[in-house]
């Protein structure tokens, strides 16, 4: 990170809302909210907090950083998802597994199964194999559009390597439903046409969503009178602007981990570690690797849909502070459901009749939140063992997460981390950073402008060292056009995947190159 400007990193959760004003690597004041539901309270909220701390450095802030979880929330929910017109540009191919294959029947109903397979297609060459067929494509738009459709999904075979057939389809469908959103796969996904369509269609449903979650934190801002632009964390933990965002909710599903890991490595000063953000819902556990998330290899699954857009490598489990404690069977336990931001009306600290938590942590003397006098009835037995079975659960996470039985630290962050009160197995130490129940936000306000490509290569005729340098050369043009300042972006990842399965030389090459906002320059 360079520059020496004012920062204001916020992040919207699911429970909390978090603030913090930066300058430079210097944390000025920092502030918690419940989030609410309009979105927009919450941050005038928390951001109203940061100002009365430091009221004379509004003028001085020069960006706006925020990351949400809305949208990764909503599909999860099932809420405001909107149905959606596919159109799958591949016959006579890529007809054996048709859309939504594979997905879960509460979200086909919500989707609609409105289904369109249209001619045209090209090869993993880039050749094509069959023209666009334009009348059909038509012909279905139009009977979208008389069911009244506004969301579209469009994908076609190696898109990624030929948008340009998608890009066309697009256009024919625009001209026949031009007030719809399109979402067009190959700015969404990798290679695998499955899964790069069923995050084109999850994209596809948010469409509605985004543009007003997005709208509300502008608005926000605005009534806040901070006159500054406003970037998006996405699930690199990198920057987009404002309309990438609306356009392209899913590429912000993963950002409040992502943005955790990255406070973490900065509040730490460490490049390894293990992260655990613990917030009011869930526990997020991911692993820091060279200064950034380890990024999953293996296909990601969203609310039950299997996807393949680049993903942190993060564990999730229902342990936060407004987790319910119960006793069954097997004992006390503690979640996976939670009260979420109900916190404050729902534990018993807050006056409330729902045993949480962060009753626990309080009767245990780890945390000084509420009327403690609200918990003093809690047996000492209850406490230990709602506390032994929370760390437990913590424990065998991070033995999921880890990739060697070599001991790491653990860095423990978000508003949650108070209900650690032991070493854990599996780790060197345990780490509770200044700041550390904001470290989300941090990470937001740190965060670089990313750009990346992930195409084949056809090495065999123009040589490896030559498709690594236009690679590279692709990815920093990325980032500059992001927003990225010439001459300080960076190559952060290369990597190769030779395509041993096709005739010609051909590798898959991904390169991310990140580097600070020219607007902080």
């Amino acid at each position: 990170m360079s520059g020496s400007g004012y920062r204001l990193g916020i992040d919207v959760g699911g429970t909390n809302t978090d603030a913090v004003l930066m300058r430079g690597r210097e944390v000025l004041a920092t502030a918690k909210s419940f989030t609410t539901a309009d979105v927009r309270s919450g941050v005038v909220n928390a951001v109203r907090m940061i100002l009365d701390k430091a009221p004379e450095h509004r003028a001085s802030i020069e960006a706006v950083m925020i990351g949400t979880t809305q949208f990764v929330n909503a599909f999860v929910q099932r809420k405001g998802l909107a149905p959606v017109a596919i159109f799958r540009v591949s016959l006579p191919k890529a007809d054996g597994v048709p859309p939504l294959a594979g997905w879960p029947d509460d979200l086909v109903e919500v989707t609609g199964s409105h289904i369109y397979m249209v001619g045209g297609g090209a090869l993993y060459t880039g050749k094509d194999y069959a023209p666009l067929d334009e009348d059909a494509l038509r012909a279905a738009a139009e009977d979208a559009r008389s069911k009244g459709l506004k969301a579209v999904a469009i994908s076609a075979n190696f898109a990624p390597i030929r948008p340009d057939i998608e890009e066309k389809a697009a256009a024919v469908v625009q001209s026949v439903m031009p007030d719809a959103r399109i979402t067009i796969s190959s700015k969404v996904g990798g290679l695998g046409l499955i899964d790069r369509e069923n995050a084109a269609v999850i994209n596809a449903t948010l469409a509605e969503l985004s543009e007003k979650v997005i709208g509300s934190l502008q608005t926000a801002i605005a009534d806040l009178e901070i006159n500054a632009p406003i970037y998006i964390s996405q699930n690199d933990g990198t920057l987009i602007t404002t309309e990438t965002a609306s356009a392209f909710p899913i590429l912000t599903c993963s950002a409040g981990p992502t943005n955790s890991i990255r406070g973490a490595a900065f509040l730490t000063g460490l490049d390894e570690a293990v992260v655990a953000d613990i917030g009011g819902t869930t526990t997020d556990i991911g692993f820091l690797l060279r200064g950034f998330p380890r990024e999953t290899t293996a296909a990601n699954y969203i609310g039950g849909v299997r996807t393949n857009f680049r993903m942190p490598d993060v564990l999730s489990i229902g342990i936060g502070g407004g987790s319910l404690v119960r006793r069954g069977e097997g004992g006390w336990t503690v979640g996976p459901d939670s009260v979420g931001f109900r916190l404050a009306e729902e534990g018993l600290i807050f006056g409330g009749e729902t045993l949480t938590a962060s009753d626990i942590a309080v009767r245990a003397g780890q945390a000084e939140i509420g009327d403690p006098a609200k918990v003093a009835h809690l047996p000492d037995e209850t406490v230990e063992a709602a506390l032994d079975n929370l760390h437990r659960q913590i424990e065998d996470a991070i033995d999921q997460i880890k990739t060697s039985n070599h001991a790491l630290p653990l860095v423990l962050v978000g508003g949650g981390s108070i209900l650690v009160s032991r070493a854990l197995k599996g780790t060197s130490e345990v780490l509770r950073p200044a700041h550390a129940e904001v470290a989300n936000a941090v990470g937001a306000a740190i965060a670089l402008v990313s750009g990346r490509v992930d195409k084949l290569y056809d090495v065999g005729a123009m040589g490896r060292e030559a498709a690594l340098e236009q690679a590279r050369k692709e990815a920093t043009d990325a980032a500059i056009a992001a927003g990225a300042l010439e001459g300080e972006v960076e190559i952060v990842e290369i990597v190769e995947l030779p395509m041993t399965h096709m005739k010609s030389g051909s590798v898959q090459i991904r390169v991310r190159a990140v580097g600070p906002l020219a607007a902080l320059a």
